[in-house]
């Protein structure tokens, strides 16, 4: 009883119908509280860091050691999710990340136990939120997945900016009511998905278990041996090259060209907030306007957009029309992830989805880490308009070589097909009469062909 995802060619989902199952309307629910408390957490961690030690690098080690669960141990870690229940995983990690905050919201905590406590707390994101992930196609059939993706996708960037105002607003009055409000975001978090989410087996029975470095690697093997993941991976991976960019050197471009028009310090807030805005705008607009047909034909000429609108950046204009074209940027990319992510996740058996993400998310976060810092260091010895024109110019030269080898409808569908037939094999109960391992209480039944979702989580 596995429902047909692939894109309805009727019309696109609509957000009543994503929001009418009960347990999306939990993992909205709680992924958003945990989004917003751990932005106001970075937030505050940052300020507090920098009271107690007056260390612009230490500061900025308490903002970047969250990403270091990734760069050490991302797919290892999201494995783990894999062998238990999703909705365990899901809340123990809340749980445990509401533990740690709680300790480090202790008055008094010296710097490097704070680095080591927030080090244990972000190590459990990578299982939470690959579990998070893999469950959600199991909620949302066909397009609603796309939407449900694209919906994800763009309050995770509206959270983004409401966490840190409120973060830094909060953390400089009293760093430790922030660091509180989010240890309360994780503990309504965990009662949210313990009473919402319904309990499922886990995907990775004990007798196919081997040992988790062999299951790891099999996630590697499964999205890089598989020519649809593959090109996914690319597409994803590249858009992150030079996406992230103007965010990164928001700073140093607002105060080497803010002038005397604009303060450097809003010029700043404007370039940095461009991004998820224009995401945000092209997640919802995109994602609920457009035919999910439609949706997969804008894909390659999205793609070849998104560097496109950064290459006037040669220009030097002035920080607003930066803002602006950061903005056309993260429309365009946030177009074509969701259904990039809707492909990936129907292109995977049931058993390696929370093991890809982590492979995923893990590319990701060194991408735009790497992407970051190379075009700091460049921005060193060339201006910064020079660096970040011609590093986009490139980035179409690279997405249009992406997109001119993109795989065509037959074997993308030929793919989603296989991934079926190998999630149907797996589920024993269905094979007995029983439901299926992955479906909802909401699932319409077999032969339905539905929505999609798009996830974040590819990326």
């Amino acid at each position: 009883m596995v429902s047909d995802e692939r894109p309805s060619p009727e019309g696109p989902a609509t957000f009543r119908e994503v929001f009418a199952q009960r347990e999306y309307r939990a993992v909205f629910a709680a992924s958003t509280l945990t989004w917003v408390g751990d932005y106001v957490a970075k937030a505050a961690v940052t300020l507090l860091v920098y009271r107690e030690t007056e260390s612009v690098a230490l500061s900025a080690a308490a903002f970047a050691v969250s990403y270091l669960p990734w760069l050490v141990g991302g797919p290892l870690l999201a494995t783990i999710a894999e062998r238990h229940r999703f909705r365990q995983v899901m809340v123990v990690c809340d749980l445990i990340r509401m533990a740690m905050m709680l300790l480090v919201a202790i008055p008094g905590m010296p710097v490097p136990v704070i680095l080591a406590l927030l080090f244990a707390t972000t190590l459990a994101n990578p299982p939470s939120q690959a579990a998070r992930s893999a469950l959600l196609p199991l909620i949302l059939p066909g397009d609603r997945l796309v939407v449900g993706l694209s919906v994800n996708a763009s309050v995770g960037q509206a959270a983004q900016v409401v966490g840190y105002l409120l973060g830094a607003a909060v953390a400089t009055v009293n760093p430790t009511a922030a660091l509180l409000m989010n240890a309360a975001a994780f503990a309504l978090s965990a009662a949210i998905v313990r009473l919402g989410v319904r309990d499922r087996p886990p995907a990775m029975t004990s007798a196919h278990r081997s040992h988790l470095l062999r299951e790891t690697a099999a996630g590697f093997q499964m999205v890089f041996r598989t020519p649809v993941l593959r090109a996914i991976a690319v597409l994803v991976f590249s858009a992150m090259l030079f996406s992230i960019v103007p965010e990164g050197l928001a700073a140093a471009w607002a105060n080497e060209h803010a002038g005397e028009s604009m303060d450097p310090g809003l010029a700043q807030a404007v370039i940095m907030a461009a991004t998820p805005a224009g995401f945000i705008l092209g997640g919802l607009i995109i994602g609920r306007t457009v035919a999910p047909a439609r949706r997969l034909l804008l894909l390659r000429p999205l793609a070849v957009a998104a560097p496109l609108a950064l290459v006037p950046a040669l220009l030097d204009p002035p920080p607003v029309v930066v803002a602006l074209l950061a903005a056309v940027c993260g429309f365009a990319v946030a177009g074509l992830l969701p259904m990039a992510n809707g492909l990936f996740v129907q292109a995977l058996p049931d058993g390696f989805r929370a093991r890809a993400f982590g492979v995923m998310a893990t590319g990701v976060q060194v991408i735009q880490g790497a992407a970051v810092l190379v075009t700091g260091l460049l921005a060193e010895r060339f201006p910064i308009p020079i660096v970040v024109g011609v590093w986009s110019a490139a980035g179409v030269v690279l997405m249009s070589l992406v997109a001119l080898r993109w795989p065509d409808q037959q074997t993308v569908t030929a793919s989603i097909d296989a991934a079926r037939a190998a999630s149907g094999a797996a589920d024993g109960p269905a094979a007995r009469g029983g439901p299926a391992a992955g479906a909802s209480s909401d699932d319409p039944g077999p032969g339905h062909v539905g929505p999609g979702r798009p996830r974040h989580a590819v990326t």
